[in-house]
Parts: C-alpha cells; sequence; structure tokens
C-alpha cells in the first residue's frame, strides 16, 4: 500500500550571504520563476523556485559545505536549445558520464552545488 505519491520538492544549501548570487544565478541565469513563500517562513531566508510541477527551494546554511555529489536532476523537453540558451547567459555545462535513454548534462552554481539537466529519448513510464 504506497503512502508516497511523489516528490513535491528538493532544497539546496547556500551560504548565508549567497542569496544574491543564488537568485541571478537560478532565476536569471537558469531561467527557473521564483515563487512566493509562505510569511512564516522569509524570516529564515532563501528562496523559492517552481521546476515544472514541483519546486526548489535555496536554503540558507551558516555552516555551508557545497553538494558536489548529491543533486537536483530536471527533465527538459529541448535539452540543446536548453544547453544553448544558459551558454549564452555564461552558464558553462558539463557532460558527465552516459545514461542510457538520456542525454544530460550538469552545471555547477556559484557555490559548486551540482545541478542535472537531462532529456529522455523515449518518455519513461511510471
Amino acid at each position: 500500500m504506497p503512502f508516497i505519491r511523489g516528490l513535491d520538492h528538493v532544497q539546496i544549501a547556500i551560504p548565508a550571504d549567497g542569496e544574491p548570487q543564488a537568485r541571478e544565478f537560478y532565476v536569471h541565469q537558469l531561467g527557473l520563476r521564483e515563487i512566493d513563500k509562505p510569511e512564516n517562513l522569509k524570516k529564515n531566508g532563501g528562496f523559492w523556485l517552481q521546476a515544472g510541477d514541483h519546486q526548489l527551494h535555496i536554503g540558507l546554511d551558516k555552516d555551508f559545505h557545497p553538494a558536489t555529489k548529491a543533486h537536483p536532476a530536471f527533465e527538459i523537453d529541448d535539452l540543446e536549445t536548453y544547453r544553448a540558451s544558459i551558454e549564452a547567459r555564461g552558464v558553462e555545462p558539463v557532460d558527465g558520464e552516459p545514461l542510457p535513454g538520456a542525454d544530460r548534462f550538469y552545471v555547477y552554481d556559484p557555490f559548486e552545488n551540482r545541478i542535472e539537466f537531462l532529456q529522455w529519448r523515449d518518455h519513461r513510464s511510471m
């Protein structure tokens, strides 16, 4: 009897003073849409982003360490066009190991957190 419906959001950490740099990267360079945080959570800093049906939460961490292995992966409709778009905005994609059935690349945010973007060649069934 499954209780888990799916993934709601992923949170990644950034340094406590990194919010302006993170907003520039995630909103302006990657093109994610910022959404309002609940009023009672705004005091904690950070911000939330919409990514398709899911959210990416950017949280402040005074003892920050980059997530160089653990990472969110975003499914993209047209990976090559998206790649060209972010390269034009100064983001440097990094090709990783091949993944059977998918094309993908990584980027690193200004704090060295890894972010993956991929496109499945044949849509996977759940």
